[in-house]
Order: C-alpha cells, then structure tokens, then sequence
C-alpha cells in the first residue's frame, strides 16, 4: 500500500496563523494557532447560540446569566479537557512529572475530560445559581456540537490525529508523521517498549483524513441532531435532562465509528482504541441520565 506522493495530495497547512518571533518564545514556538481560534469559535458559537435561544423564548437566560453560563462552561472545557488528557492517555508520565499539566503549550486535550469538565460545570453553576441541572444540561448540549466541529477541523490544519492507512484517492499525506515517533515515545507505554510503535508510522503513506470524518460525525452530524430535537419536539420541557443523554450517546457513537479510521495513538484496551473505550462510559451515562430523566417526568404527572 506504499504510496507515492504525486498520487495524493500533501499535507501542508502551517498550525499558526501568525507565529511570534523567535526572541518572543521562551517555550517552544509560540504566536495565534489555529487550534485556540477553533476553542473561541466554539466558545463564540455557543454565546449565539444561546442568546438567540432566550430571544426565542426557549430559554431563560438573560445576556448577564448567558456570561455567567459561559464562564463555567469555558472553565469545565478547558480544565477537564486538559486533566482529561493527563490522566487518560499520559498517566504514567503524569505519575511522574504532574506539572505536565501546566505545560499547555506542549498542546494535549482531551474530549472525553472535556465532557466530565462540562458536566461538573453544569452541576457547579446549577448549585450556585440554585437550579435544577436536568434543563441547563439540555441547553448546554445543544451548543457544545460547533466546538467540536471547529477543534476537528484545527486537528486537521496541524496535521494531527491523521487517520490509518487508506489507498483511497481522498487519501492525504502528512509528512510530519515522519516526526511522530517522538510523539508516540512521550505516552510510556511505547516509551518502554518502542516496538509497540506501529512500524507504518515512519513511512510515507496516503492516510485517512479522520479529522474531517471526525468534524463531521462528532460535530456536525450531532449539531444537525440535537438542533432537531430541541427545536422540533418537547423534550426539553417533557423530560428535562433527556436532551443531555441522547447527545452523549449520539457523540459516543460517532466517535466509535470515527475511530476505526483513526490510527491510535496509544496502546487498545480491551482490543478496543482509547476513544472507543473510554466512548462505552458515556453510552452508559447516557442511558442512565435518559432514564433518571423519564423517572423524573412521569412523576411530574402523577
């Protein structure tokens, strides 16, 4: 399946939209990635979002509590996407080393933690504005796709995350896989056995642009889904927290299929990739917050 480079087209989008100089970056190369401008897109999205909701009666949240709403949520986003990334795909290194969660400019996020950041934002801010979690979890969800859809897409402009082998002709070549070895050796568990290290990864192949699949699946497709449910039926007002569930389970889905075509970059568990195991744990609280919430809406109408 070795590949030639005339056949397919190579990867060579630059990571910065504009990169400081080299006397300015004491930390590696600094300057505005287009992964942080994918982050505010997300973030901006979601502010609309939810403003245009409380414009259309479909939520309470005034322009004050939508900031309010904003700054857990971008707090349970990047603290637990970050912790997320330590303690499930780095963890002996972080046994080791904890600052390494401060080392932010190494880069290192995790969608999963990202989604415990949410929930435990969700929870916090329900507690300290004193309300019921079940409907800003519905409200949350709905606005969360675009982020995801965005940081998708700036996995794709890095050159990151590329997928496995294909001899497709959408196939893509991304020569800094050449690089990778060092990225692969940072998790410890290739790190003490470097033969673990798949031996394609230091060969020039066309691979598949699961990044895009992954935009399109994880953040796309679940947009189109949750954006139906809220809009077109009464399930955020019939069975509060329901909302929250299905998208779970819907992301959970899209991820498991997406990985498939993804090369892991960490050891299986199970026979399974990371992002498909750690997948079946929200499939599982999907189901259950589905059910909590149906149990809450039956005993509202008795």
């Amino acid at each position: 399946m070795k590949t030639t480079i005339s056949n397919y087209w190579v990867h060579d989008w630059d990571p910065f939209l504009w990169q400081f100089p080299d006397s300015f970056s004491h930390f590696g190369p600094g300057g505005i990635r287009w992964y942080g401008i994918a982050y505010l897109a997300g973030f901006i999205s979601a502010f609309f979002l939810l403003k245009r909701y409380h414009k259309c009666k479909r939520s309470p949240y005034n322009s004050e509590q939508v900031m309010n709403l904003m700054t857990f949520m971008v707090l349970g986003v990047l603290l637990g996407g970050r912790i997320g990334y330590a303690l499930l795909y780095r963890w002996g290194e972080f046994m080791e080393d904890p600052l390494i969660l401060l080392r932010v400019w190494e880069g290192g996020m995790a969608s999963h933690g990202g989604f415990v950041g949410v929930c435990i934002a969700v929870l916090w801010y329900a507690r300290h504005s004193k309300q019921s979690p079940f409907p800003i979890g519905d409200i949350i969800v709905s606005v969360v796709p675009p982020g995801l859809f965005f940081g998708r897409i700036a996995n794709f402009i890095n050159g990151e995350l590329w997928g496995k082998v294909t001899n497709g002709s959408w196939g893509v070549i991304f020569p800094n896989e050449k690089e990778s070895k060092a990225v692969f050796l940072l998790n410890p568990e290739f790190k003490n056995d470097p033969s673990l290290i798949p031996p394609v990864i230091l060969e020039e192949l066309a691979r598949h642009p699961s990044q895009l699949y992954a935009a399109t699946l994880e953040g796309l497709c679940t947009f189109v889904f949750v954006q139906w449910r809220f809009w077109k039926s009464d399930v955020t007002k019939r069975a509060p927290g329901r909302l929250a569930g299905e998208f779970l389970i819907a992301y959970a889905i899209a991820r498991i299929i997406n990985e498939f075509f993804r090369q892991p970059d960490a050891s299986l568990v199970l026979g399974m990739s990371r992002g498909q195991f750690y997948s079946l744990f929200l499939v599982l609280g999907g189901a259950i917050l589905i059910r909590i919430a149906e149990i809450r809406a039956k005993k509202s109408l008795n």
